[in-house]
């Protein structure tokens, strides 16, 4: 039996499977980490941390399945976007991860676009706006309030080139992760115009590699650290989006995906280069013959956190994870459609897509003595439904797609009810899949399958994954989800300058 290692390395904890060459889970382990936010507006992460948790998740993936360590043949990462990690020539870490939800360089992005005469004419240029959680004006920001640390830096890697590093002594970066900084999907390499044109140059750039290359070998350290056997073959991995397509199996042309966990996000696979417009983005996929067009809204099931933690405290200490989601479920359940004209916002941390903002925040709109914490609830979830359908909308309208089913996955796909409201608010089926959790995992073990020469091909994940259930539109909530998506695209038009001017000065 040949065995593969692969790392889901999201924003709060990282998922770790042990998978045989047939896609069989063999064993699965998560470990926590935290986030830390010095100051409004900026979110760190410390990289070692993600390193700890690989290794003690790795102990116990082999601990539990118990399996000879020589059958493993491959080892590949899937992580977060839009980390900027400063390494030193030595190997070491000389300031923590700026996160891809970190949005202190606000002042860098409006200096970037005035160099090409303004928003109205670098929109028209590039497609989107560039805002402070934008990886060229962060580092910018690195280089003008950091420059001792800056100088010092010899290459920047995102989260999956450190953790890369980390097992091999190598520093690369992957295609898809790339694509977060700047990417030349024609080239295939970096867009060095780009980082030349905003002062970031090129210099600190590490090489780049496909998904599916080797990378190198675990080393002895690393092979000690982890519990594994030296040798291991380490591959490119790719970005949590283009993981989760495949997890989905929504990879042929024109097929779409949706993720619901810590973030959410709209993808749709496709052979073009379709650009960049209204806060969705072109991406190289993990499979390096393809793209994958996404809409990503920066924050999703992080705020159910916050309503658990802040609504249904008590509940939380006393019931299991089990308990407690049932108990959510029924009492939302007897909330209308629409939760009485309450509508809730989920940009807790800005956003990033349908529109583009670091200084809008959440907005619980409509609140009158006739709503509980039920009606809140569901407005949450509503509110990410709404944030979806309007990427939606963008991606049908600004990229020519005729989006009629989405295979969906993440945690938040293990709620009937959450993917019953998906279905309604956007009109579109939806299907859920056999590996909701794992599902980004499986396609950084797709990576290292198919680089390793023990699958031929991407295709080959569907023979992995499995539909499970399809939720079909409710005719009967048509009405009142539209009219309610309408107020809640008023609520950023009507309010956005108002978010501005209370946040912009504190967020910088």
């Amino acid at each position: 039996m040949n065995c593969f290692v692969a790392y889901d390395v999201g924003t709060s904890s990282v998922k770790s499977i042990l998978v045989d060459a047939s896609g069989n889970i063999l064993a699965s382990a998560i470990e926590e980490y935290p986030l830390q936010m010095p100051n409004p507006g900026w979110v760190e992460q410390i990289p070692h941390d993600y390193w700890s948790a690989i290794c003690k998740a790795t102990k116990r993936l082999v601990s539990s399945a118990n399996i000879d360590k020589q059958t493993i043949k491959g080892i590949a990462f899937t992580t977060q976007a839009m980390g900027v990690i400063p390494m030193s020539k030595e190997g070491e870490v000389l300031y923590p991860n700026i996160t891809w939800v970190d949005g202190r360089a606000e002042k860098q992005a409006q200096q970037i676009m005035r160099k090409l005469g303004g928003k109205k004419i670098f929109k028209s240029i590039i497609g989107v706006e560039i805002t402070g959680k934008d990886v060229i004006p962060k580092i910018i920001w690195l280089k003008e309030n950091k420059p001792e640390i800056f100088k010092k830096t010899y290459k920047i890697l995102d989260v999956n080139a450190y953790l890369k590093f980390m097992c091999t002594g190598k520093m690369v970066a992957e295609w898809s992760g790339a694509c977060s900084y700047s990417f030349d999907l024609k080239k295939k390499d970096w867009d060095r115009l780009i980082f030349k044109f905003t002062g970031a140059g090129t210099k600190k750039l590490p090489d780049l590699v496909r998904s599916i290359d080797e990378v190198g070998k675990l080393t002895t350290q690393a092979a000690a650290e982890m519990g594994l056997h030296e040798n291991i073959g380490v591959y490119g991995g790719c970005d949590d989006t283009q993981s989760a397509a495949l997890g989905t199996t929504a990879i042929n042309e024109g097929e779409a995906h949706i993720y619901v966990g810590t973030s959410a996000w709209v993808g749709v696979s496709t052979a073009k280069d379709k650009g960049f417009k209204n806060g969705i983005f072109c991406l190289q996929s993990a499979d390096p013959t393809k793209n994958i067009v996404v809409g990503i809204t920066e924050s999703a099931g992080v705020n159910t956190e916050w309503l658990l933690n802040t609504f249904y405290k008590n509940e939380r200490a006393a019931m299991s994870e089990y308990e407690l989601f049932t108990y959510l479920e029924n009492e939302i359940k007897v909330v209308p459609a629409g939760a009485e004209y309450l509508v809730m916002t989920p940009w807790f941390l800005g956003e990033r897509c349908p529109v583009s903002t670091t200084t809008t925040r959440s907005t619980i709109f409509n609140l009158s003595h006739l709503h509980t914490r039920a009606h809140i609830a569901r407005a949450h979830f509503e509110g990410i439904a709404y944030n979806l359908k309007w990427s939606i909308e963008n991606l049908e309208k600004d990229f020519g797609f005729t989006i009629k089913e989405l295979k969906i996955t993440g945690g938040g796909s293990q709620s009937k009810l959450w993917m019953q409201t998906i279905a309604d608010i956007t009109e579109r089926k939806i299907i859920t899949t056999s590996q909701p959790k794992n599902a980004g995992a499986l396609g950084a073990a797709m990576c290292a399958m198919v680089g390793s020469g023990f699958l031929s091909d991407f295709q080959d994940i569907k023979k992995l994954i499995k539909t499970v259930d399809t939720f079909v539109p409710n005719e009967a909530h048509k009405s009142i989800y539209n009219e309610l998506f309408q107020t809640y695209k008023s609520i950023y038009t009507s309010l956005k300058n108002t978010y501005a001017n209370a946040n912009q000065n504190r967020f910088q």
